[in-house]
């Protein structure tokens, strides 16, 4: 069994086969040993389950994941990587590979046909300059799944599982927080990684709700509300909305008042139940 988190067989592994690192798909291999293992674990891989993987770089954490799970599968949009992943992964029995674009696969389709019986989770280390966009079309597709575990960048872990009403709160952490229950389960160093970013990473689970963490009566008046109240943080809710949602200073006022929410609020002060009573406010409001 080869040991993927030496750099010597990494370095020989990479000149055997012509590869090179893609800085377009933010390729960063990992290197600590201990790293896989614990997100493994706390990503829930586990007899009768199944996991995708996204992103599989020479199949590190891959390995990780199907000595645990019922099975694997792996999007990875590299076709260069597909020929290491056979020669490092052929131990395992219980892994499949999707050569695509993780943002153009069927996931409902996949889970179908790939985990039928299983409970699911997510598993991945994801691109840097990919991770929002991501998270978010897991999240959004409300795929069966019970999990998420990922690994990103330090300053996107904390945005992401910011709470409410707190500086460093912003649109994606409303959004994650609607559809799931976020926590950083551990910290991840930059010289953990071939090679190394600039920046350190966080390993971070976000929990599936079953339903919504507020009920809404029109999801994309919610995010609309979200998104506008946070576009332009120094500015209150008077101005934001006003200016995002196509609606007078004095009506915005007089929706707040009702609310008994301060007009000279800023964004990152509500909750996510008062952004819910906002945006019911306001579709109400545009149905008349």
């Amino acid at each position: 069994m080869q040991d993927l988190s030496k750099i010597s067989v990494i370095k020989d592994l990479l000149t055997r086969y012509g590869f090179t690192f893609s800085k377009a798909l933010g390729q960063n291999f990992l290197i600590n040993p201990s790293v896989c293992p614990r997100m493994a674990e706390q990503g829930g891989a586990a007899p009768g389950v199944g996991v995708i993987e996204i992103g599989t770089g020479i199949g590190v954490l891959t390995k990780e994941l199907a000595a645990r799970a019922q099975k694997v599968v792996c999007i990875e949009i590299d076709s260069r990587l597909l020929p290491i992943l056979e020669e490092t992964l052929d131990e395992f029995d219980n892994i499949t590979i999707v050569n695509q674009a993780v943002l153009k696969v069927d996931l409902h389709q996949l889970i179908q046909r790939e985990f039928s019986g299983m409970d699911v989770v997510v598993c991945a280390n994801l691109p840097y300059y990919i991770t929002s966009p991501i998270l978010m079309y897991l999240l959004e597709a409300r795929l069966p799944i019970r999990s998420i575990t990922v690994m990103v960048q330090k300053e996107a872990a904390v945005r992401i599982t910011a709470q409410p009403g707190t500086r460093e709160v912003g649109a994606i952490s409303l959004a994650v927080r609607y559809y799931s229950r976020p926590q950083i389960l551990f910290p991840v160093s930059r010289g953990s990684f071939m090679p190394a970013p600039d920046v350190d990473s966080c390993v971070i689970r976000l929990d599936i709700l079953p339903q919504p963490a507020v009920a809404v009566k029109d999801e994309a008046t919610f995010f609309q509300v979200v998104k506008g109240a946070l576009s332009q943080r120094r500015k209150t809710l008077v101005n934001t909305l006003s200016g995002s949602l196509s609606l007078s200073k004095g009506q915005v006022q007089q929706l707040l008042d009702r609310l008994e929410i301060s007009p000279t609020a800023r964004g990152e002060e509500l909750t996510l139940e008062q952004f819910g009573q906002i945006a019911d406010a306001i579709y109400a409001l545009k149905q008349i």
